[in-house]
């Protein structure tokens, strides 16, 4: 499945402020209950399904406007006001600053006898990928993204190596958009190709097995204008030759009686099979199709075409193909079919369904790895290829991992660990024998053993029994007063396991309290888990976080007024929701590039393929709900919300910037009180993927700035 379910304009602050306070008569020293600007509105009422339902702030949909961009440059200004005022912030950035220089290594991978692994000496905006022809020799630089652009804001998105070793297919993303180039390097000489590929997105690249050519997945060129909002429809996969132009590409496969259909390609270790994963939308369920490399003339199959569960390919044993699935397996298990005997009365199960959710299985050293989870934290085991078991991976605490990749003859695979107060180290494990050593281990100015990490669990509005965790200073006393982070996503079948992060790290030397909500419509229990979470059943993931925060509050962790909550993409929607329905249980809010009308979100982009999760406003059904907890259409006047900051970037292309637009106009208006409705929209960023060290400071000092002012952190 693609990574999609899978940040403030450059302008004169002061100019703009003058602007703002000729215009809409801003008072000096009042920078906590400013006087916003009047948004640009229209008279738009549509009827869908026999409601009317006001759209004023439409105008705000188009970002390129001139009356829409003077609305950014004062709310900017108001913002900038704002966060300049919190005497804290700076100490807050100085800190960010210096824990964030660390030496940072990934996962390393092997093609052709080469390692490659990514390396940051501590503050480069982007990542270095590295080289090596072993482990023990000297690296060195292959990419360094660095150089793509002079503010960082080029982003290598991923690389492939072809199996020999000497070409790497790479994509770069610009501005933090979804659209992919794809360029061809030689790994030798550090030479780029004269390859270049163009509107590639939510794609792999696949090389074939003589290393000549690889396989992609992209959309038509949009229509100029419409790169940022356009729907994405009639994505098809095509071949690349190196060193021909894109316009000789061969179309591999396309559905032009689907337009909603994606198409994701992989080769085999072997080299015999293309493997065609097909994809709607967000949901789990797929499609898999494959062609014979080998056969001259031969056609796609569709093997798996029936729509009615997850199949991840795993690997293969000749004709005979490994998946990982959730069919009649709601916590996932292993199969074989055999493509000569393709009857569902002929498949066989390998790996049966346990009580841990299976995430992810890989083929390496002529062993399964699967990694599982168990309550949200990472198990690994190592299974014969008949699927007996061999032995468990050892762990080192609470935490996630992450890697086991490789070929199906590597004696050895790499796996990354790491935890709310340590970042990630890499080992180095031989799967026939189990023996693990150190690859890599940062060192950190940060005293982790003074901190702690339990998990809880709480019942939610249904008695749902979920799980949550804390992370803090040892001794904590549980008085009441103790600042808290509450952080949760909930949604898409993405689990949310214990992860690391230098403002977490800031965040927990100034006393406060890291929550963590494994919520309903997440993949920390399979596919049930998952679909207590959507559509119909999506106000579980709110009743969820309110119930969180509730049994914070209830076991004097903190208190309403010492609560903060965040979260992002589908997180912010949750926000959003939560302090429309509760807007007296939070301290402040952080919505970050949120879907917040969920009445129009399928309109933009890739958004019609969140339906699967959310539900689609043309359906009567599924509009009532979606109406019922959109968070735009929830917001009344005269109602005390609490104090917000709302973070958004001008080049999102997944979650268009509308969204956090038209939210902020509409609680802004309604806002009864001092509590400030602030919006901090980020430059040349989108989503957050690829974005710069410098950027990812800055905004982490803001929002942590946010919460230390709004909540009153000594």
């Amino acid at each position: 499945m693609p990574a999609f379910r899978t940040r403030l304009f450059a302008f004169s602050a002061l100019a703009i402020l003058a602007a703002a306070c000729a215009q809409h008569g801003t008072r000096d020293g009042d920078r906590r209950a400013p006087r916003y600007p009047d948004a640009p509105r229209s008279d738009q009422v549509d009827v869908l399904h026999g409601v009317r339902v006001e759209d004023p702030f439409r105008p705000l949909e188009d970002p390129d406007a001139p009356e829409v961009r003077t609305w950014i440059e004062a709310e900017n200004a108001i913002t900038n006001r704002y966060l300049d005022g919190i005497e804290e912030r700076k100490a807050i950035r100085e800190r960010l600053t210096e824990l964030w220089n660390y030496e940072r290594y990934g996962i390393p991978s092997k093609k052709g006898g080469r390692y490659f692994w990514s390396y940051n000496d501590g503050l480069m905006n982007q990542n270095l990928i590295y080289v090596a022809d072993t482990l023990d020799s000297e690296p060195r630089v292959l990419f360094d993204p660095n150089e793509f652009s002079e503010d960082g804001t080029v982003a290598l998105a991923s690389y492939a190596v072809n199996e020999s070793g000497e070409l790497a297919a790479y994509a770069i993303s610009r501005s933090g958009s979804d659209w992919r180039e794809i360029k061809v390097r030689e790994i030798a000489t550090g030479r780029d190709l004269d390859d270049h590929i163009e509107w590639a997105k939510f794609t792999g690249i696949a090389w074939n097995k003589a290393g000549t050519g690889f396989y992609y997945s992209r959309y038509d060129a949009p229509e100029g204008g419409d790169e940022l909002e356009g729907v994405n429809y009639f994505q098809k996969l095509w071949f690349h030759r190196v060193g021909t132009p894109q316009s000789e590409d061969v179309l591999v496969y396309e559905r032009p009686d689907e337009k909603e259909w994606g198409f994701g390609g992989s080769v085999t270790d072997d080299g015999r099979y293309l493997i065609i994963g097909v994809w709607k939308g967000t949901d789990e369920r797929n499609r898999v199709y494959y062609l014979d490399l080998e056969s001259e003339g031969a056609e796609v199959v569709r093997l798996l075409d029936d729509f009615d569960a997850a199949y991840d390919f795993v690997g293969n044993d000749g004709p005979v193909f490994w998946f990982r699935t959730d069919l009649d397996a709601a916590r996932g298990r292993v199969i074989a079919v055999d493509t000569n005997a393709p009857e569902r009365t002929n498949w066989k199960e390998v790996i049966p369904e346990t009580d841990d959710a299976l995430r992810g299985v890989s083929v390496v050293g002529d062993h399964f790895i699967a990694q599982y989870l168990k309550d949200a934290r990472s198990v690994a085991r190592v299974h014969a290829l008949d699927g007996s078991h061999v032995r468990d991976v050892s762990m080192p605490g609470i935490g996630s991992a992450g890697g086991f990749g490789g070929d199906r003859d590597d004696p050895e695979t790499f796996y990354s660990f790491s935890s709310y107060t340590a970042p990630s180290t890499i080992y180095r494990y031989n799967v026939k024998t189990g023996e693990r050593e150190l690859f890599r281990e940062p060192a950190l100015s940060f005293d982790s053993s003074k901190y702690v990490t339990e998990q809880v669990f709480f019942e939610s509005k249904d008695g749902t029994r979920v799980p949550m965790f804390l992370t803090h200073k040892k001794g904590l006393e549980r008085n009441g007063a103790n600042p808290t982070h509450l952080y949760a996503y909930g949604g898409f079948n993405i689990p949310i396991t214990p992860r690391f992060s230098v403002d977490t790290l800031v965040w927990l030397e100034m006393g406060g309290i890291y929550a963590v909500a494994n919520l309903r419509g997440g993949g920390e229990y399979g596919r049930e888990w998952h679909l207590a979470g959507t559509k119909g059943r999506k106000q579980n993931v709110f009743d969820d976080f309110i119930s969180a925060a509730e049994w914070l509050i209830d076991n004097n962790y903190t208190s309403t007024d010492k609560l903060a909550i965040s979260g992002g993409s589908n997180g912010g929607l949750l926000v959003g929701a939560c302090i429309t329905q509760r807007p007296d249980l939070f301290g402040a809010a952080v919505p970050r590039v949120g879907v917040l009308d969920m009445l129009r979100f399928h309109k933009f982009t890739i958004g019609w393929a969140w339906v699967s999760d959310y539900g689609s406003p043309d359906v009567k059904e599924e509009f009532d709900a979606l109406y019922a907890y959109s968070p735009l259409h929830n917001v009344h006047d005269g109602t005390t919300y609490p104090p917000t900051l709302i973070v958004t970037a001008d080049h999102d292309d997944r979650v268009v910037p509308a969204h956090s637009f038209k939210f902020a106009a509409r609680l802004q208006e309604a806002q009864k009180g001092s509590d400030p409705i602030l919006i901090r929209i980020e430059t040349k960023a989108g989503h957050g993927a690829g974005k710069p060290v410098s950027k990812q400071i800055e905004e982490a000092a803001d929002i942590l700035g946010f919460m230390v002012e709004e909540l009153g952190v000594d």
